[in-house]
């Protein structure tokens, strides 16, 4: 009987879990907190694209994976979003998401959320859920 909950984690009900969300601009793609959180804070991932579901996940592995990228810092320590700037990651994303027009002094972007797969220690983003937006350069505040 063991086996049936394999896996599975108990909801801590003292930890909010927002909603894992990806962000992706010219210049960099965002992971907001809550992916980190989800993930369990890994220091690295790997993302893996499936081109014909036009999906991208977000996979826990160790530095020793070759393709490994550095993610997020220690719980407590990861106090904001993960940016990833690599150039190779942002080129391969951005062909699955089309930037909107953005005004004088703004950032075009797009958002997406995931779902989680708490025992694959995976996030899978659908690029076809993508959210277009335009930001303030500094970041996105409700009233700036």
């Amino acid at each position: 009987m063991m086996a049936l909950l394999q896996g599975f984690e108990e909801i801590n009900m003292s930890v909010p879990t927002g909603k894992s969300i990806m962000t992706v601009t010219d210049s960099v793609v965002r992971f907001n907190k809550a992916t980190a959180a989800d993930l369990g804070y890994p220091a690295y991932v790997k993302i893996l694209i499936n081109d014909k579901t036009r999906q991208i996940a977000l996979q826990v592995c160790t530095a020793k994976n070759g393709n490994a990228v550095k993610f997020s810092k220690p719980e407590g320590k990861q106090t904001t979003s993960v940016n990833i700037k690599d150039a190779v990651v942002l080129d391969a994303l951005h062909k699955y998401f089309t930037l909107p027009e953005a005004p004088e002094g703004e950032v075009a972007y797009q958002s997406v959320p995931g779902v989680v797969y708490v025992e694959e220690k995976t996030i899978i983003f659908n690029a076809d859920a993508a959210t277009s937006g335009t930001m303030k350069k500094r970041g996105r505040k409700k009233n700036a």
